[in-house]
């Protein structure tokens, strides 16, 4: 096993791929399948520790599925249209360039990009020892991926989930497009500049004007918005009926309508006190006519229900149904006109007036504020920090702005996708409550966007007139089209060639659409395309397992869209894991420089001092050594820890390959019954250890896994066993039973611990199986399939006699480090020890032994690592070191005899002396003899 993983790694790699090792046992296992479906990443950008974790992740759970026998067939995917690979390929043009480009050119060239992405990506995880079908991977722009959409959308659409129609949505300016709420995020620290205005009251019902008895005169509605440029579109104002409003008077003797819950805020920005002349319930006020303060239009007060509150504002909301959900929803109660004087780019239209070519997001804002105040109609403008909505890729703010759009509505199949959700596993449980809450509360999924790189909404428009062409027979055909020739079949073919025959001879009267799909539509139809569409996949899929933002995102759509389809979860399991931070907690940026690289981690960077190669079983070894079910730390201090523990596990590895090179198990092997107490122990602990391995893998708690890898590799054997049977292995002839006694169990251990390792650590699993100096059936360590413990090793009461026993060393051990360390001795061999047990639980261990080991001074002996061992007796004359204990009287002194050169016990025997001159004792001179060896 040679220690260099940059270099061991990919020849390994290369094993595998020469002797299809994931191929055949993904066919040929006897198991049944086991599809974890793979949540396809943008391709589009350098693979991140947020990719090393999840594809990591998945890797050690196919591994271990695979050991355990199951038909293990693992496609990885990649997202492959949208508006980032749009941009990227605009960034690399000339202005010149631009102005030649085609729709079509355009896809060739974004087609070209993601492929290029998709290929240094897959380059990238397979160098991290993750297996799959790499030459068969989904992309979403394969042709028959794209037909496969196409036929979801239809089955949408024949079921009438799908509709088009004028409604505000989340639009982004920066990219010019629609987006969906899985394609927003929100910053901290924005702030908006918040308005209170005055809206003048013009008309009064007749019942509040005399119930206001001539106080309507110079009456104002205070009105209150974060959104100033959102006022030109301003039609109406709304007022919760179950809150009070009281008129109040300003210093000046300007009067306002506010809710009564917020007189108290609204005196405290506006500076003075605000008298209250008369009360009033809220529904009195529905009906009131105002003049708008900027601009020749009226508006009317209406009941908006619980959209209004008393927690912030005036208890009083400015109406522009054409800028928001909520205010759509009241518009359309009451009848009121739809305005959005605002362009695709974020612009003011002549619709809003004076305004007109102002950016609602920058320069806008300023110019209503100062119009209000020339108005007299400001009566505060205040900054007012919020969650407010960005776009996720420009990372620019967005806006709510009404367009003619396609959605998808959930109300015909909401109540089925809440029943869906609770026919699949959680992990962790929380996700549940997260996906329905967010079922429940979504509204309709705007899945339209005005881009070129997606795939088409296959629709066609009168060319004159507002009708439409979209059924059974217009989708079947397309879909056909898409599945022979792409989604370029849209730009490249005339109304004539995409519709079909019974409407081809009407071409002239059609136009086709020009908006793409959402890509969270591309994604979510993942299972139709891929886990339904190869033969050799299973839908539902029996894991989904993505970061924990996927609740939003690919989870939610790719269960929409199978719930309207078929009625059910395209997953029976959705396991989830949180983000990648650095040593401090905090999120990786380049301007923290706190980026942790997965390639400079695999193959180290350019200071190899700072950043040395660890190789991918390191990288591998971090997944398994967190609890990714929240988010994850990575840095330097935390890879070399990993890095250590690495070696040591390698290293004990190494130390018992080393030691079986001249044993064959056919020839050499010790029977079961024949072993040495200490041996069946450690198969004993091995078959425990197996175990609790396999309920961390079964439970996806991969940081067990780690813990219990690296507990029996260094105390169970390194600091235990290894150490106890170096005399065996080293001063023992090479026949002799007591060496192939060690030699049968280190070779089944070594063995054992290279299968339960294989899921993680996969090339050091490989490494030692192709590193065993004796011949085995398998040619791979996959192929031995998972390790199985032998019912005769379990040996419960041997375990509970190890387990004193090892309490007795560790008590020994302290005495003896106590006189290492004030120089009275070096190593433990030149030390005699007497022992007085009053202990019952060390006294029943030793009772056992004494009952089935007729030497069981020498045997405890040799398990202290001293020379000589008294059980009971006189007291030594003159110890180095004593201790009274609970039960337990230690003494340690200096050893009685001579140093043997051989083994450094010290003995009392006469001994023998070499030809060299060197004096051995009679156990190694006995030796000798056997072996004819000199020393």
């Amino acid at each position: 096993m040679r220690a260099n993983a940059v270099e061991r790694e990919p020849q390994l790699q290369r094993f595998w791929a020469e002797h299809k090792v994931y191929e055949k046992l993904s066919r040929s296992n006897p198991g049944q399948p086991f599809v974890l479906h793979d949540g396809p990443p943008y391709a589009n950008g350098a693979l991140h520790m947020g990719h090393a974790l999840n594809k990591v992740l998945k890797d050690i759970i196919n591994k271990y599925k695979l050991l355990q026998g199951r038909k293990v067939r693992f496609v990885p995917g990649w997202d492959c249209h949208g508006l980032p690979i749009e941009l990227k390929v605009l960034q690399g043009l000339t202005p010149e360039q631009r102005r030649q480009l085609t729709p079509i050119k355009l896809r060739k060239k974004a087609a070209a990009y993601a492929r290029k992405q998709m290929e240094g990506q897959r380059q990238g995880f397979r160098r991290w020892g993750v297996w799959g079908d790499w030459d068969n991977p989904y992309l979403t722009l394969q042709k028959e991926y794209e037909a496969a959409q196409i036929g979801v959308f239809g089955r949408m659409v024949l079921a009438g989930h799908v509709y088009r129609g004028l409604k505000p949505v989340y639009w982004s300016p920066s990219s010019r497009t629609a987006l969906a709420e899985a394609e927003l995020e929100y910053p901290e620290g924005h702030t908006s500049s918040s308005v209170y205005g005055a809206f003048p009251v013009e008309t009064v019902p007749d019942a509040l004007a005399r119930r206001l008895d001539g106080a309507a005169r110079g009456l104002h509605l205070a009105i209150w918005t974060t959104t100033p440029w959102t006022l030109p579109a301003n039609v109406a104002v709304a007022v919760n009926p179950r809150l009070d409003y009281a008129v109040v008077a300003t210093a000046a003797g300007r009067r306002l309508v506010v809710a009564c819950g917020r007189r108290p805020a609204l005196s405290q920005v506006l500076g003075e006190p605000l008298e209250i002349l008369q009360t009033l319930p809220g529904t009195a006020l529905e009906g009131i006519g105002y003049g708008h303060p900027l601009l020749e239009r009226h508006g009317r007060v209406v009941l908006g229900g619980d959209m209004v509150t008393a927690e912030s504002g005036t208890g009083l909301v400015h109406i522009a149904p054409g800028h928001g959900a909520e205010d759509f929803a009241v518009g359309r109660r009451y009848n009121l006109p739809v305005l959005c004087p605002v362009d695709e780019g974020g612009r003011f239209t002549a619709e809003a007036g004076p305004f007109a070519g102002l950016n609602v997001l920058e320069d806008a804002n300023p110019a209503i504020v100062a119009a209000l105040k020339e108005r007299s109609a400001l009566l505060a403008c205040v900054p007012y920090a919020h969650r407010y909505p960005y776009d996720w890729r420009t990372k620019k703010p967005t806006i709510f702005r009404a367009t003619e759009q396609w959605f998808a509505s959930l109300d015909g199949f909401r109540e089925a996708a809440l029943a869906a959700v609770g026919q699949v596993r959680w992990l962790p449980g929380s996700g549940r409550k997260r996906i329905e809450a967010m079922v429940r509360e979504r509204g309709d999924w705007c899945i339209s966007r005005q881009r070129v790189w997606g795939v088409p909404i296959p629709v066609f428009y009168a060319r004159s007139g507002d009708e439409v062409l979209l059924n059974e027979d217009t989708l079947a055909h397309v879909q056909q089209l898409f599945a022979t020739h792409g989604s370029d079949a849209w730009w490249t073919m005339d109304e004539e060639q995409l519709l079909p025959p019974a409407h081809a001879p009407e071409a002239e009267r059609w136009r086709k659409g020009t908006d793409t799909m959402d890509v969270w539509f591309d994604s979510g139809s993942s299972w139709a395309a891929v886990a339904a569409g190869r033969e050799e996949l299973a839908y539902p899929a029996h894991l989904y397992l993505e970061g924990s933002d996927q609740h939003r995102g690919w989870f939610q759509s790719s269960l929409l869209t199978s719930v309207a389809v078929h009625g059910h979860a395209p997953y029976r399991c959705v396991l989830t894991h949180g983000f990648t931070l650095d040593e401090q907690g905090r999120k990786m940026s380049k301007s923290l420089g706190n980026v942790v690289d997965p390639t400079v981690i695999i193959a180290g960077g350019k200071n190899r001092k700072k950043e040395p190669a660890y190789g991918a079983d390191v990288l591998r070894l971090w997944v398994s050594s967190v609890d990714y079910s929240s988010d994850v730390p990575i840095g330097a201090g935390i890879l070399r820890q990993l890095a250590d523990v690495y070696r040591k596990v390698r290293n004990t590895c190494r130390y018992m390959l080393g030691n079986v090179y001249d044993f064959q198990p056919e020839r050499d092997g010790v029977p079961f019954e024949k072993l040495a107490w200490l041996d069946r122990w450690l198969l004993h602990r091995t078959g425990e250890v197996l175990q609790e391995a396999t309920r961390a893998f079964e439970a996806y708690e991969f940081y067990r896994f780690f813990q219990i890898l690296q507990n029996f590799c260094v105390v169970d054997l390194s600091n235990f066993y290894l150490d106890v049977v170096k005399d065996r292995l080293y001063i023992s002839a090479p026949q002799d039973l007591s060496r192939r006694q060690c030699q049968t169990v280190l070779a089944v251990v070594v063995e054992q611990l290279a299968g339960m390792m294989a899921p993680v650590l996969c090339h050091m699993a490989e490494d030692i199986w192709q590193n065993l100096p004796y011949p085995v059936r398998e040619t791979s360590v996959f192929e031995r399939g998972w390790p199985q413990a032998a019912a005769q090793w379990r040996h419960d009461r041997l375990a509970a006699v190890v387990r004193q026993l090892r309490r007795l060393r560790t008590s020994v051990n302290r005495q003896l480090q106590t006189t290492q360390a004030a120089g009275h001795m070096g190593a433990s061999l030149e030390a005699q020890v007497r022992l007085d047990i009053q202990d019952p639980d060390i006294q029943g261990a030793v009772t056992w032994l004494q009952d089935h080991d007729a030497n069981v001074e020498n045997l405890v002996k040799d398990w202290l690592l001293v020379s000589q061992l008294h059980l009971g007796g006189d007291p030594l004359p003159q110890p180095l070191a004593e201790s009274r204990e609970d039960g337990l009287h230690i003494q340690v002194a200096r050893a009685e005899g001579w140093k043997c050169s051989r083994c450094w016990h010290y003995t009392m025997d006469q001994g023998q002396v070499l030809d060299d001159g060197s004096h051995v004792c009679d156990r190694c001179a006995a030796v000798l003899r056997r072996s004819a060896i000199a020393v």
